[in-house]
């Protein structure tokens, strides 16, 4: 686990489809960046890891802005148009960015209901605005911040849960090592997750920590959370830009080959009364987007499994379980992408998802860089270790390109 920030100076698929994953040159591992599972910290005036990117390095620190932080609400109806910043930008996380302390379930209920308009029709809470839209805003209403005092016996086990967790933080910015099981945000069947636990932060202004982003409920490890609204302006931003970057662990069946590629695909969201998954889709078709996603082979345990390190430059939904089913190696464990018929799994290992957000290197709102790693879950390590796999081992995605 690595807990640390730099500071700078200033389905099964036919041949043909095997050819979508595309090779990349590695570069000698002797260049690369530190490995994800090395120690923390760095030498005074090293350079940060090739993972970060020279764009990181030369960022200058960010002043805080002179306004206050907390926004005015609407008392009564008010019309706003998406600025370029806010372009592409999810409808819940528009209000989440324009008035923080909203609470999640508040905003559900304005968009759900119809009251929220863009360009007069009603919208989902997940549908994207585009710069130059109108947006209809309805009166808005913080929750009733708690009066101080002593927390309760069950806010002061979920603050402990949330430090239990807590991988790296400082007054604007926390990374925590996620478990598996548990939901990022609230929805049908799910009474407890990481939006509704991060209540018991909320500060003496009724302002509670922001998701930045999400993964998956049964995938562990780095989730960035911005504890100010500076922070999640710049954050977002970063994942908006392409400036953060991601690396997930995974094991797989088989070996793939090439042992080093390049995925690139459409995906488009299918939905079923029971259940939601990410289809391959084709340019053009309704609802599909553009998915890149490049692997490296870590390991191998004999033929039957491997250790594979994950780079995504873009963020779809289910986007590494969808990819890797496609070239025909699904995520052990993966009850919705796993297609291989008549599989068994080995002796030993758990039938769960081996996925992990193993790392997070991104830009600090206010100079420098954030580089967090998490550790094995415990079904991952019980696997690694009954298949001699050694989590130290150079990690060959270091070398994948960017973009």
């Amino acid at each position: 686990m690595s807990r640390r920030i730099k500071r700078t100076n200033q389905e099964p698929r036919s041949r043909d489809e095997r050819r979508e994953a595309r090779p990349f040159k590695a570069k000698s591992p002797h260049k690369a960046g530190p490995r994800p599972g090395g120690k923390p910290g760095a030498k005074p005036g090293s350079k940060p890891p090739r993972f970060a990117g020279e764009r990181a390095e030369r960022r200058a620190p960010v002043e805080a802005p002179a306004k206050p932080v907390e926004a005015l609400l609407p008392t009564k109806v008010q019309t706003v148009t998406v600025t370029a910043d806010e372009n592409n930008m999810r409808v819940d996380r528009f209000l989440e960015a324009r008035f923080p302390g909203l609470s999640f379930s508040h905003i559900q209920r304005v968009v759900r209901k119809g009251e929220l308009r863009v360009d007069g029709k009603r919208v989902d809470s997940k549908d994207r605005l585009e710069e130059g839209q109108s947006v209809r805003i309805p009166p808005l209403k913080l929750d009733t911040p708690k009066a101080a005092g002593p927390l309760s016996e069950a806010a002061q086990k979920t603050l402990a849960a949330l430090k239990e967790m807590t991988i790296y933080e400082d007054d604007d910015v926390l990374v925590l090592n996620k478990p598996a099981g548990l939901a990022v945000q609230g929805g049908s069947g799910i009474t407890r997750n990481v939006d509704q636990m991060l209540e018991v932060m909320r500060d003496a202004k009724g302002q509670k920590p922001r998701l930045v982003h999400r993964i998956d409920r049964e995938t562990s490890g780095c989730l960035l959370i911005a504890k100010t609204r500076f922070a999640a302006s710049h954050l977002t931003g970063a994942f908006r830009s392409r400036s953060a970057r991601k690396v997930y662990w995974a094991l797989v069946p088989g070996l793939p080959k090439p042992r080093q590629g390049r995925i690139s695909t459409f995906l488009a969201k299918e939905e079923s009364e029971d259940d939601t998954i990410m289809r391959i889709a084709q340019h053009g078709d309704e609802g599909a987007s553009h998915a890149v996603t490049y692997y490296a082979v870590v390991e191998t345990a004999g033929s039957k499994l491997t250790w594979v390190s994950l780079k995504p430059v873009t963020g779809r939904t289910h986007q590494l379980r969808a990819h890797m089913a496609h070239i025909g190696h699904p995520i052990v464990g993966d009850p919705k992408y796993f297609n291989i018929e008549n599989w068994q799994l080995p002796g030993g290992l758990q039938n769960r998802l081996h996925l992990l957000a193993r790392r997070i290197v991104i830009p600090h709102p206010r100079g420098g860089v954030i580089d967090a790693s998490a550790p094995l879950p415990p079904h991952m390590q019980q696997s690694w270790n009954l298949l001699g796999l050694d989590a130290t081992r150079f990690d060959p995605i270091e070398n994948a390109p960017e973009e």
